[in-house]
């Protein structure tokens, strides 16, 4: 079993620590995923069911997709 000055020093190295992990219960600060519910008007789904077959994704993905792009637009200050 390697202690944690084993694995700092393989780190430091440049080694390999992936192995060493435990990445079923890696979490990554700030990304935890909270469910909500929105209702969208029929024409609104009917569409963006059209555009995610067209990207090849999921509706789901698409709608965060987009919800990223909006926010990341409205933090960056405007130029």
């Amino acid at each position: 079993m390697k202690t944690s000055r084993d694995f700092d020093r393989t780190f430091d190295e440049g080694g390999d620590v992936v192995g060493d992990l435990d990445l079923s219960t890696a979490r990554r600060p700030g990304e935890e995923q909270k469910r909500v519910n929105v209702d969208f008007p029929v024409w609104m789904v009917t569409a963006l069911d059209a555009e995610a077959r067209h990207l090849g994704v999921t509706r789901q993905s698409i709608i965060k997709l987009w919800l990223a792009e909006r926010l990341e637009q409205r933090r960056r200050p405007a130029s």
